[in-house]
């Protein structure tokens, strides 16, 4: 008899889910963390006493509703600000406020800047449905449709239009049609640009760019993006909770050195201490790369299959920052509007598509782009007990940071990073410098140590039309190309229905256990 019915390899959020339900199912599961924190990229932690981040994922996208209600997320404290971000804009002009509600929204934009900019977010905003629909952007328990079946889903030749544009286009195919004055609508047009890229090693005039536009603007239900109280970390530890009370063993500190077979199927774990874990199941939270290439040997698996594995791009070019800090910034002229109503919680320093293209263009060349486009966040404005009293804690995610080729150059190109980052905060809250009581700098290589996602990449497999849809694995491969090794599943963000924070990998590979031949 075998030590469980089925091992999970990572707590990550998407592993967690995948645990709780199996272990809801019945089956004696066993989670294994490497770290002393759970959530993978979805976590909540200290990186100095009583300075308590989220370490990678700070959004909580909007979550399809059989799984919100299935996995009591209505008892976590999910809310959406009243202000999404506040966009700089490039020639000194009032930020750009983005209300959750859409009224307030559309009722801004056109007091800022015209009706012509409020019809053309609401295009937008249409634009994004087809495409979503076409990749089952919140399809749970289904497979990726064929691309035959996304084409097959537009109701019209506008959606069908609009398809193609997210497959083979640019954001800026979009943008340039619904947004089309550079100077009015500026502010709103890097924002779009930014969000189209920020999961992509593309710039926004990059075919296939349009696809994570349609991604993250994708709505079932008109929810915005949200915020967790307690942090992003908040939803592991509830999902955690929830494995336990249906018997389920966690374990952290336990790295898996390698996955066990014996005559093409799964028999156990082998650990980093030398124990080894038995069971008929083991189900993967890592991305496919790290999981077919470090925990197997290569030698076992068909040329074919590595080949699709090793097509996978893992290129991220994302830059993270997080600041221990002893105050707020104050905003010089003519952003004083941010130092009131905590407006400042996420403040948003984007350079316009043209520079955003520039920007990714050097960053292949290994150029740090000389303005980088980030936002800053401090969610200790509307959360004070993540810092101690008076104190802040504040992140900045940036694009783009050229990737380097070794650690000499790594080390380089981080700190002419963060340095032009923290130059640029200054300009305009002179006092920034001198809140910082520690800083963390953390290009995508740090994040590939901390979490063991190839690449740093946080997506598991970047969100471009070539690693969406039919081209993303599910819980046993794809379509054309399973999982050679019987019993062995992946539940991580590569999988389809990710990338992002949304729950739905984890929830289909578990129920693709409990329906499964393994256990029946």
């Amino acid at each position: 008899m075998s030590d469980y019915d089925a091992i999970v390899i990572g707590a990550g959020h998407n592993g967690l889910t995948a645990a709780v339900v199996m272990a809801r199912g019945g089956l004696r599961v066993l989670c294994l963390e490497k770290n002393h924190f759970i959530g993978g990229m979805a976590t909540t932690t200290e990186l100095t006493r009583g300075y308590r981040f989220e370490l990678a994922g700070s959004i909580q996208f909007p979550v399809p509703s059989e799984i919100y209600d299935d996995l009591g997320f209505a008892s976590c404290p999910i809310f959406e600000p009243e202000v999404q971000s506040a966009a700089m804009g490039p020639a000194g002009e009032p930020p750009l406020l983005l209300h959750s509600d859409p009224d307030e929204l559309f009722a801004h934009l056109n007091e800022r800047l015209g009706l012509e900019a409020v019809l053309g977010m609401a295009e937008i905003a249409a634009w994004a449905d087809a495409p979503a629909r076409a990749i089952g952007r919140f399809d749970v328990r289904k497979p990726p449709k064929s691309l035959d079946e996304m084409f097959a889903c537009a109701t019209n030749e506008k959606e069908r239009q609009a398809i193609r544009t997210a497959m083979f286009g640019s954001v800026m195919d979009v943008i340039d049609r619904h947004l089309p004055d550079r100077v009015r609508h500026a502010q709103v047009r890097s924002m779009l640009a930014f969000l189209s890229v920020n999961s992509t090693f593309r710039g926004p005039y990059s075919e296939g760019s349009a696809l994570c536009l349609a991604f993250a603007l994708a709505s079932p239900t008109g929810a915005t993006m949200s915020k967790v109280k307690g942090g992003i970390g908040t939803l592991s530890s509830h999902l955690a909770g929830l494995f336990e009370k249906h018997g389920g063993e966690l374990r952290r500190h336990v790295k898996v050195a390698g996955i066990v077979t014996e005559a093409g199927r799964v028999v156990g774990v082998r650990l980093a201490d030398g124990e080894t874990v038995s069971a008929p199941v083991v189900v993967s939270n890592l991305d496919p790369t790290s999981t077919f290439t470090q925990l197997l040997d290569r030698d076992l698996l068909p040329d074919e299959f590595l080949q699709r594995v090793d097509a996978i791009d893992h290129r991220a070019a994302y830059f993270q920052m997080h600041f221990a800090l002893n105050g707020l910034p104050e905003y010089a002229s003519p952003y004083e509007q941010l130092n009131e109503g905590g407006l400042s919680h996420n403040v948003t320093f984007f350079g316009s598509p043209e520079q955003m293209q520039a920007d990714f263009e050097g960053c292949v060349r290994g150029v740090v782009p000389d303005s980088p486009s980030f936002n800053l966040s401090i969610p200790s404005l509307r959360d004070p007990d993540l810092a101690p009293p008076g104190k802040h804690v504040a992140s900045s995610f940036a694009f783009y940071a050229p990737i380097g080729a070794d650690h000499d150059e790594q080390s380089r190109l981080r700190d002419e990073m963060a340095e032009r980052m923290v130059t640029k905060l200054t300009k305009v809250a002179p006092n920034f410098p001198d809140l910082i009581e520690r800083q963390f700098n953390y290009p995508a290589y740090t994040y590939e140590r901390m979490f063991g996602c190839t690449g740093g990449d946080f997506c598991h497999g970047l969100l471009q039309p070539e690693f969406m849809g039919p081209f993303r694995p599910g819980p046993r491969g794809w379509p054309d190309n399973p999982v050679p090794v019987e019993g062995l599943y992946l539940c991580g963000a590569g999988c389809h229905g990710g990338p992002g924070i949304t729950f739905i990998p984890g929830y289909n590979c578990g129920y693709e256990v409990l329906d499964g031949p393994a256990i029946s």
